[in-house]
Order: structure tokens, then sequence, then C-alpha cells
């Protein structure tokens, strides 16, 4: 066995002791089941661990991961995901968070060719042309950034087209959609559309009404909600 993976295990012994230490019915109450209240679709990027970055326990927050926290209709990882936790667990939230210094954002920036992946990029390339114009003269920090958020944005807009959520809505309304980013530098989280729960909202982040009415460029970081989009 490679040093590494001992590691992991003897990390995992001690950590069981760790918990144990400060509370014995630890892992008694865990294994009752879990009761999250927030769905979390974010990057697969090891430095973005969503019970970390917010503080919760385990149980607290379903999660789902994957290359530039994308929701695409056709994924049915996420459409499981989703319609199990919307539907079966009953979450109140759910969060896509997106993180600057996205590799997954920064290779569809870019024109070098990866292999398989440059398929599931497709949808961030689509989202980087339409809003070209809003970009182009920024340089490429403050242009990546932008593509993270307006990504973010593009994939809570996604959620709200599924039939998942739509008929959740129809019928509980709930759950909110929330697009977020977080900082790696910073380890801060900062909002990217308000709190979403009926086609209102979803209209009010479509790429398509927001084209119309201003392109104005600003710095990356003087965007904080889907108010600054327009």
């Amino acid at each position: 066995m490679s040093q590494l993976i001992q590691q992991l295990l003897d990390n995992n012994r001690e950590w069981v002791q760790e918990k144990l230490a400060v509370d014995q019915d630890y892992f008694n109450r865990t294994a009752d089941g879990q009761h999250p209240k927030i769905l979390w679709i974010g990057c697969s990027d090891s430095r973005v661990p969503p019970d970390q970055l917010t503080k919760t326990n385990p149980g607290e927050i379903f999660v789902h991961r994957n290359i530039a926290n994308l929701v695409v209709q056709t994924d049915m990882n996420m459409l499981s995901v989703l319609q199990y936790s919307v539907e079966v667990l009953k979450v109140e939230h759910v969060i896509v968070c997106g993180h600057y210094g996205c590799g997954g954002v920064r290779a569809a920036l870019g024109t070098h060719q990866y292999g398989l992946i440059d398929n599931w990029l497709r949808q961030i390339k689509d989202t980087i042309n339409f809003y070209w114009e809003l970009v182009k003269d920024l340089d490429e920090t403050a242009r990546e950034k932008r593509i993270v958020e307006l990504n973010v944005v593009e994939q809570v807009y996604n959620l709200g087209k599924t039939n998942i959520i739509r008929n959740a809505w129809q019928s509980t309304g709930k759950p909110f959609l929330h697009g977020w980013v977080y900082d790696v530098k910073t380890g801060l989280v900062t909002e990217h559309t308000p709190a979403i729960h009926d086609d209102a909202g979803i209209d009010q982040i479509c790429k398509y009404a927001a084209s119309q009415i201003n392109l104005k460029v600003r710095p990356a970081n003087q965007y904080t909600s889907v108010d600054s989009l327009l």
C-alpha cells in the first residue's frame, strides 16, 4: 500500500477518535439519517469544500459536484441528484457555487484542446460567446472572473428551467435558488443572484433579456449581485 493511502486511513482513525472524544454520540446521530435543507451544486475543485467554507456538519448539505459547476439538461447524474434532493429530501434551497480561479472556465476561455472535456465545456464557451462584447476589453484576470460569475448565473437559470424545479415551485413555492461565487484567495462567498423561487425571478436573470438592456462594462470586483449584470 502506498504511503499516501496509508496516511489517509490513519487520518480517518485519528478523526474518529477526535470526534468521539468530544461527542460519544456523534456517529450514532449521523447513522440515524440525513435531513439536509440545502442542495449544493459546486465545482469538483479540491480547494472548494462546501462543508468547510460554510461551517456545516455532515447531514446538513446534500452535494453534487462536477467540472465548473454546470447544470446540463442532459446530465442524468445531476438530474437524479436534483430530483432526489427536491422530491425526497425536500430541500428548501439549491445553491450553485462557482469559484474564481476555476480551471474549467480558464480552459473554456482558451483555444487548447483537452479531449473529452471539451464537450463538457461547450456550454461555458457558449456563455463566453454570448457575452463577448461585455468582457472582451477586460484584462485576462478580470475577464476570467466575470465569466465565472456569468456562468453561475447561467446555471441558476438552467436549474429554474428544469421540470423538477418548476413542478416543485407550483406545488410548494420551494426550493429557493441561489448563485454564489467563492473566492479562493479570501475564503469569502459573494451572492450573484437574488433568492429565486418563481418564473419571475428566473426571467430577471435571463441573459437574453439582460443583453437587450445594457452591456456596460465594469471591473469584475464591482459585480456583487445579479442587479449589477444590467
